[in-house]
């Protein structure tokens, strides 16, 4: 597999971002700070006394790693507009990496640190999708075909993070997958293509007929979907899986792809 063609910034595009970057160190090292405190800052319990309980640090702890890939596109006209927007404050909005059109990776959180993609979602029990995950913006405005490089570069990335964090295949989905309610991306993208190269899970070629006591809406739940709306939750699975019809209505064609993966997450 190749490796991540992250972009190399020049010294005039170093500096460009050079305001942006020193924020980032400086915020960086307050949680530093936070995580070096003995005892830990505001974590005492405040219904006991202070003389009832008692900070001894164990040497046996880790960084917490992420399990989820999520999918976006930015819905924006460039790269160069993807990095204004997270690197404003008033946006609050951020993702790990942005892929560009032309197959460039900007690396522009921390694989450790928790970046603000995800947003109110749900998949499965997981209520909070940014403290687990990472995030992968896609360049693209939503409504024009995904180009081979760049698609090669998310191949490239997602290899990297799986392989380094020990992803699931199945965990590498979509915003949509996620948030079925109000997000719709990455809209149109080539999931099978992904699959083909082990990451996200895909239909086979060959499909049955579930039998008579399938229960397509239990079949969503346990795939991950919030089924709490479920004309959302069939249009978000038939958005990822199917793409030609996305109205919020099974057909027998979507059932038969519903029971195939179904089956792949028992």
């Amino acid at each position: 597999m190749a490796g991540i063609p992250l972009i190399l910034l020049s010294a005039c595009s170093a500096n460009k971002y050079a305001a942006t970057n020193k924020v980032y160190k400086e915020q960086a090292n307050t949680f530093g700070n936070t995580l070096k405190a003995t005892p830990p800052l505001e974590q005492t319990i405040p219904l006991m006394s202070l003389d009832s309980q008692f900070f001894i640090g164990s040497v046996n702890f880790g960084i917490r790693k992420p399990n989820f890939i999520i999918l976006h596109h930015t819905a924006q006209a460039s790269t160069d507009q993807t990095i204004k927007t997270f690197i404003l404050k008033s946006t609050a909005t951020s993702a790990h990496y942005v892929v560009g059109r032309d197959g460039k990776i900007v690396h522009m959180v921390n694989d450790y640190l928790r970046a603000n993609h995800a947003g109110v979602a749900k998949w499965g029990n997981e209520t909070d999708l940014n403290s687990c995950s990472l995030g992968i913006e896609i360049d693209n405005n939503g409504n024009e075909p995904y180009s081979d490089v760049q698609i090669n570069s998310v191949i490239s990335l997602i290899a990297t993070l799986t392989k380094k964090y020990n992803i699931p295949a199945a965990n590498v989905i979509g915003h949509s997958d996620i948030a079925p309610k109000r997000k719709i991306d990455p809209n149109k993208f080539p999931w099978k293509k992904l699959s083909e190269r082990g990451f996200g899970l895909w239909y086979d070629a060959v499909l049955q007929i579930p039998p008579s006591t399938f229960d397509a809406v239990a079949a969503l739940r346990i795939i991950g979907y919030d089924v709490s709306n479920l004309p959302a939750a069939i249009t978000a699975f038939k958005r990822h899986f199917v793409q030609t019809d996305i109205k919020p209505v099974l057909t027998q064609a979507d059932t038969m792809i519903l029971f195939n993966l179904y089956k792949k997450y028992l």
